[in-house]
């Protein structure tokens, strides 16, 4: 009677048909070839959707860029994790022995990516709106108190405008390391700024967030954090 995904369907507050759907969900690329990535791939496509779509609604007169910007917010990996967080998600997950050494049940980009993953194979289960309600049940406050105008700006984008304020030519980011095993990988990117007499560096888990970090540390050599 102890069933551990029972626990976690109560706390999502979503019960599977077809249990083994959040089987796969949970299920971290470093346990093997069966998965959760084609359903994280999924579920990444329907919270950007749901997400656009409450903000679409909630601020009618906002214009794109702002949109985008909330939206980034809303589906960050950051964000995403809070979410795993909230539902204790690490104690669910299914790792390979590597990832379980490296305390991967808390790692944030292992987080977000089974909440992705959830989230489509409750899609697949049931349908979009089914799906869609819960999501939004999910974000709560998140959505209901955002205003227009709390807009956070991620690093690379806050560096763009900076520079363009200023009218320098705008940073260029390089990979110039990959390294790790294949189920753990790590990016190092290197930003360039033509005020800066050297590159920040930046490291993380994708280019993505080796990008935020490398431009994060260039605002705070510019003095402009």
């Amino acid at each position: 009677m102890n069933n551990p995904l029972l626990k976690l369907s109560q706390r999502i507050g979503y019960t599977f048909k077809d249990e083994s759907l959040l089987k796969l969900a949970l299920t971290h690329r470093s346990k093997g070839g069966l998965n959760n990535e084609r359903l994280e791939f999924l579920g990444d496509s329907i919270v950007n959707f749901v997400a656009a779509e409450a903000l679409f609604h909630k601020f009618p007169d906002a214009k794109e860029g702002k949109l985008s910007r909330l939206r980034a917010g809303l589906v960050r990996g950051t964000t995403l994790a809070e979410l795993g967080r909230d539902f204790d998600l690490g104690e669910f997950l299914v790792l390979g022995s590597g990832e379980l050494k490296s305390g991967g049940f808390n790692r944030e980009s292992i987080l977000a990516d089974a909440v992705e993953a959830i989230i489509g194979a409750i899609f697949l289960d049931s349908d979009f709106n089914e799906v869609k309600k819960h999501v939004l049940n999910w974000y709560g406050d998140r959505i209901t108190s955002l205003n227009v105008d709390d807009i956070v700006k991620d690093s690379k984008t806050r560096l763009q405008e900076y520079m363009q304020k200023a009218q320098n030519r705008l940073p260029k980011y390089d990979v110039i390391e990959v390294f790790g095993q294949a189920h753990d990988q790590k990016f190092k990117v290197a930003c360039h700024i033509e005020k800066l007499p050297e590159v920040t560096i930046g490291i993380g888990s994708s280019r993505r967030l080796a990008e935020q970090s490398a431009a994060e540390k260039a605002l705070k050599a510019l003095g402009a954090e």
